[in-house]
């Protein structure tokens, strides 16, 4: 029975303890005269509880020290802000950490770091968000009220944030971040835009934008996702043509109807003209369907498609016309019994639709550029909510034009005998990304940013920065080329003022520089809220405008959130200029319509360069079945549960900040990467290996320090073939980490740690370092390689591991010639050139194939019992000594080659030896024939090392027994 005491605090199975005793009574009497691993590192991390031991010493304590002290030039990586709303996610963790791994490597080559955290504080999430906590509409509340219920909701954010981004190990001025709320960052921002409007690229106009009913503010492009599933009621409207063109007028067709087909219904209220274009063929038809026969115009291309649409019962084609010859006809608005004109439209196509388009300049921005050229002014009878105005008439005044003011306007239609045909249509719809609800176009007065006049300049500048992945280029280009215009202009209070006045009567726009100057020095001395809060106007108007009869008032508008981010480089203090502004950006491929695009067309307009020196692009986090992570289906996984643990522990223990840092490392991430309990578990196992090969050469060098080296010329040869490793290893490191593929750093990590230590120099020097005597120069050869290996390995894992290399270098730091108080204030691998020996490597390569030999040969020994393990084993190989090969093979010290193979002796022979054994193999050594044959050895166990090197049962090897006397 198992039976357990207690007392005394005490608790413990007798059973072990019996187990223990018997232990105890046969301990090796020469176990205390081994020389075995000791270290105080543990094994285990208990990184929830240990981590924050070292945190401070790498990222508070040496943030300034690496500044002020780091030799060379400064490195700059600057921060996209993250928005300051809603917790942190894992793809905020890929973000901050692979920014942190770039800023440790960097700062690890004796770069001066800069990296100053921000924040995107402005915009429309915030303010909702606010108004939500207090349960309270916007327009209960002044824009003053609205703005420091918002400035408060996004500092509270920021606080949150802030904790768990430092949380994760990254280094920064967290101190003083840079905050789009703050009067500094709005001055420049200001500044930014009063430079763009000097040089003419801010204008006003009325004309169609993206307006989102739901935000009520005109959209950026970047701030549109599109819904693939969006269903709209589609329609094929006749407009009766009500006089030929003078092309035509000859032509006697009789009553003729031009139909078109739209998916938007809602805005034929705003209809202008129907537009063709002037090259393509149109067909006149006669439609039978239901004993009624009408004529239409469509595209000759379109005749098939529209009488399978609207299941005529005969289609004939009566004439042939071009659309230029069309163009100069008149129709009827079915809506308002008004003529209206067919114009030539560039934009028209016979891919789909009837080859004719419906044209509402007030809704389409290819409708308006087509109506501009003509006079056709924009009509939008649409107001802010996205409710028809009493422009559209009494019938829909009031109602929603996505909801009742669509069933109003086709049902109009049906009852005026002009809606062919009304079916649902499932397409790709463009939405608003922060309430994911549709937007539509509409003309309103809004500011613009004239990006076409940038393109050539930002795509040219785009050639000289380094694109990671290459693909980021192709991406940001097209983004780049293909916006035409940029929309500044929001219709919210929590943002930045657009700094322009109004005159009081005409609404014309005053927006000079000295008006704009004075505005910002007004700002300088009042802060940007006297923009909402100062009762007077005038405080506003340059001194030049006053007294001029005229009366300006201020105008509200507030600026995108884009452009607020999108000027965050002049924060940057400036460099040469044969530098960028910033060395690093690094941001989610969704930025490439986003802070990359807004952060370079500012620059270029002011700076003429590029901010940036290198891109890089990461991409979004799955879960482990390759699903994108999304709070409704409930795979979100918060960083807070791999580095703190979950609710279920045995699912997700506390794994510590590390592990979600070597997660991090070891993704693509270039690409979308999985995550989830298995795939953390996996990364824990890479870093309880690295533990466990920390501490073994931890635990062999703690009789060791810097003075004891060994110069490289004494060293053993194969002592001298893993320093050449380890040099090749910090190579390859160096240029993963250079190259920003910190995946592949991580490998070469694993690799190293597993193929050439554990599986190769730590089984061959652990009889050297437990066996000899503590000073013995083969110990201390062993020692010295393993002494730059754990520097070099800490320095490698540094980036990614910080805590874990500062718990490590903790351990070894009293070693080094210069101890400090942080592994980062080593510097970087230190490898010496003289370690790279190619032709080592060249031997090696074959010695490993010839140890594979041996291998097999011993395994058949094993198989059949002959042996139990390689070291009770002699084995002799047959080589021609005059072969290349067999030059090098005979010219190695046979005790090298055991401690190699770890076998008890070889023995080397010339070609023709005469030996057998049960036990043999032939086999080729690049292309030199080779036999190898094993035997079991001839000599007895040492109790004391285990080889088989005694001549005597329980006697000790010649080895042993000296050792033994001279420590007696």
């Amino acid at each position: 029975m198992n039976q357990r005491v207690v007392g005394m605090g005490l608790r413990f199975s007798t059973r072990g303890f019996r187990t223990s005793c018997i232990a105890l009574a046969k301990k090796n009497p020469y176990t205390d005269t081994l020389l075995l691993p000791k270290t105080p590192f543990p094994l285990r991390a208990n990184a929830a509880t240990r981590e924050h031991l070292y945190r401070d010493r790498c990222t508070k304590e040496l943030y300034p020290w690496q500044l002020a002290n780091n030799p060379k030039n400064l490195f700059v990586l600057h921060d996209g802000p993250p928005y300051a709303n809603g917790d942190v996610h894992l793809g905020h963790a890929l973000n901050k950490i692979l920014k942190d791994i770039i800023n440790r490597y960097k700062m690890l080559q004796g770069h001066k770091v800069w990296y100053r955290p921000g924040w995107d504080c402005h915009g429309l999430p915030i303010e909702l968000k606010a108004l939500e906590a207090i349960r309270q509409k916007g327009s209960a509340l002044s824009a003053t009220e609205i703005r420091q219920l918002a400035r408060k909701r996004a500092l509270s954010e920021i606080d949150k944030q802030k904790k768990s981004f430092m949380s994760w190990g990254v280094m920064g001025d967290w101190d003083k971040p840079y905050r789009t709320l703050d009067k500094d960052y709005e001055i420049r921002q200001l500044r930014v835009f009063r430079e763009m409007m000097k040089r003419g690229y801010i204008y006003r106009q009325l004309k169609p934008v993206y307006w989102s009913p739901s935000s009520k503010s005109a959209l950026a492009e970047a701030e549109l996702e599109y819904n693939d599933k969006h269903v709209s009621r589609s329609v094929h409207i006749r407009f009766p043509v009500t006089q030929l063109s003078s092309a035509l007028q000859e032509k006697q067709y009789g009553p003729l109807h031009a139909v078109i087909w739209t998916t938007t219904p809602w805005t034929i209220p705003a209809n202008k003209a129907i537009a063709v274009h002037p090259e393509l063929t149109y067909s006149v038809v006669r439609v039978r369907k239901d004993d009624n026969e009408i004529q239409y115009i469509l595209g000759k291309d379109r005749v098939g498609a529209f009488a399978e649409e609207v299941n005529a019962d005969h289609i004939e084609t009566v004439d042939e016309v071009l659309g230029k010859d069309l163009v100069g006809s008149t129709y009827t608005h079915p809506l308002w019994n008004q003529p209206m004109h067919i114009i030539a439209g560039e934009h028209v196509t016979a891919e789909s639709g009837t080859g004719l388009v419906h044209t509402a300049p007030g809704h389409g921005m290819e409708d308006y550029e087509a109506c501009q050229k003509l006079g056709i002014d924009p009509f939008s009878p649409v107001d802010d909510e996205g409710r028809f105005t009493h422009e559209a008439g009494p019938k829909l005044q009031g109602k929603m034009a996505f909801e009742e003011g669509t069933d109003i306007i086709i049902d109009t239609l049906s009852k005026a005998s002009v809606l062919v045909k009304e079916s649902k249509y499932v397409h790709k719809y463009p939405y608003d990304w922060r309430t994911k609800k549709p937007v539509m176009l509409r003309a309103t007065a809004q500011w613009f940013a004239n990006v076409e006049d940038l393109q050539k300049n930002a795509v040219r500048a785009l050639k000289n920065v380094r694109m990671v992945p290459d693909v980021s280029l192709r991406r940001l280009e097209q983004f780049t080329v293909s916006r035409k215009e940029w929309c500044i202009s929001r219709q919210r209070s929590w943002g930045v003022p657009i700094p322009a006045l109004y005159d009081a009567e005409t609404g014309e726009a005053l927006l000079t520089d000295t008006s704009v100057e004075h505005i910002i020095k007004v700002f300088e001395d009042r802060g940007i809220d006297s923009w909402w809060e100062e009762a007077d106007d005038s405080v506003f108007v340059a001194p030049e405008y006053r007294n001029t009869g005229k009366q300006y008032r201020r105008g509200y508008d507030t600026m995108d959130v884009w452009f607020d981010s999108g000027t965050s480089w002049t924060m940057i203090e400036p460099r040469d200029k044969d530098q960028p502004v910033a060395d690093v950006y690094l941001e989610g491929s969704d930025q490439h319509r986003g802070w990359f695009q807004s952060s370079l067309l500012t620059s270029i307009a002011v700076t003429g360069k590029a901010p940036y020196g290198t891109l890089i692009t990461h991409g979004f986090t799955l879960d482990e079945e390759g699903r994108k992570m999304s709070k409704s289906i409930g795979n979100t996984i918060a960083p807070s549960v791999i580095t703190d643990g979950g609710k279920d522990k045995k699912l997700f223990p506390a794994y510590g900040t590390d592990v979600l840092r070597m997660w991090v490392a070891n993704c693509e991430y270039s690409k979308d990467m999985a995550v989830g309990p298995s795939i953390i578990a996996q990364i824990s196992d890479i870093i309880r290996k690295v533990r466990t090969t920390a501490r073994f050469l931890l635990g062999n060098l703690h009789d060791f320090s810097h003075k004891d080296c060994v110069p490289y010329d004494q060293l053993k040869e194969t002592d001298q073939y893993m320093l050449h490793e380890l040099y090749e290893f910090g190579q390859r490191v160096t240029n993963a980490y250079d190259n920003f593929a910190f995946n592949r750093a991580t490998h070469h990590i694993q690799h190293f740690t597993t193929n050439n230590l554990s599986a190769f120099y730590f089984d061959v020097v652990k009889d050297r370092l437990y066996n000899n005597n503590a000073d013995a120069l083969t110990r201390r050869t062993a020692q010295t390689v393993l002494y730059h290996v754990l520097r070099a390995y800490t320095a490698s894992l540094a980036p990614v591991a910080c805590h874990t290399a500062e718990e490590i270098y903790e351990s070894y730091r009293s070693m080094t010639p210069n101890p400090e108080s942080s592994v980062f204030k080593q510097g970087w691998m230190p490898l010496d050139a003289q370690w790279h020996q190619e032709s080592l490597e060249d031997k090696w390569t074959i010695l490993k194939q010839l140890k594979s030999e041996v291998n097999q040969v011993l395994e058949a020994a094993r198989q059949d019992k002959v042996v139990r393990s390689s070291q009770e084993a002699d084995v002799d190989i047959v080589i021609d000594r005059d072969s290349t090969v067999g030059k090098m093979i005979h010219a190695m010290d046979p005790e090298e080659l055991s401690s190699f193979f770890l076998t008890s002796h070889i023995k080397l022979h010339d070609q023709g030896a005469d030996l057998s054994s049960p036990f043999s193999r032939h086999a080729q050594l690049d292309q030199t024939a080779c036999t190898i044959l094993a035997r079991p050895s001839a000599q007895h166990k040492c109790p004391r090392c285990w080889n088989y090197h005694a001549d005597a049962s329980d006697a000790l090897c010649a080895r042993c027994n000296q050792v033994m006397h001279s420590s007696s």
